[in-house]
């Protein structure tokens, strides 16, 4: 009878062992998970999501976030207004959903659609636009033309079209300043 007690008394602190270390096990795996994930990958699974971001230059940014590219993310925001926002100077994020997209492999096309084709797309627009740059600097008018490395902006007050009459100057930003590129929504900016 002894011998059958103890060998269920070690046969309990056996399992109680074994469980504890497939416990302690699982909790490092998962943060050794959770320490693979990228930001961009945590956004990947926001699409949809009202966020709230902190970005260098530009304070808060708000909107429901619309597509993710390699370096930039877009956010619908308050009465059509789109806001494209350059991933290099986020700084926080708030209303992160629980879900994560699975890790994906930029191809080729993908990962030629970064922010300067983005903003290629706006000065096809001819849009009035804002661009908040990383130092807080506010500009106002139409992308004219998009180089490797800047973007030329005609400056011109946002209820006037691209006009040589209504500009100013023309300015060229390099893109790695550019914070925020907002869409001016005619009669409400």
């Amino acid at each position: 009878m002894r011998w059958q007690q103890l060998f269920a008394d070690l046969q309990v602190q056996f399992e109680a062992a074994a469980e504890a270390e497939s416990r302690a096990e699982w909790a490092s795996r998962a943060r050794a998970e959770m320490g693979a994930v990228r930001l961009v990958d945590r956004l990947g699974g926001s699409i949809g999501a009202e966020l709230v971001l902190t970005c260098r230059g530009a304070g808060r940014v708000s909107g429901v976030l619309t597509d993710l590219g390699v370096d930039w993310l877009l956010l619908a925001g308050e009465r059509g207004r789109e806001e494209l926002v350059a991933m290099g100077t986020v700084r926080a994020v708030a209303g992160l959903g629980r879900w994560t997209a699975p890790e994906r492999e930029d191809g080729a096309v993908r990962a030629r659609l970064d922010l300067r084709r983005a903003l290629r797309g706006l000065a096809r627009d001819r849009s009035a636009v804002q661009v908040l740059l990383d130092d807080g600097a506010v500009l106002t008018g139409t992308i004219d033309r998009v180089g490797a490395d800047h973007v030329e902006l005609a400056e011109h007050h946002a209820d006037q079209p691209r006009r040589p009459a209504a500009v100013r100057q023309v300015q060229a930003v390099v893109i790695d300043a550019v914070a925020v590129v907002r869409t001016l929504v005619p009669g409400w900016d």
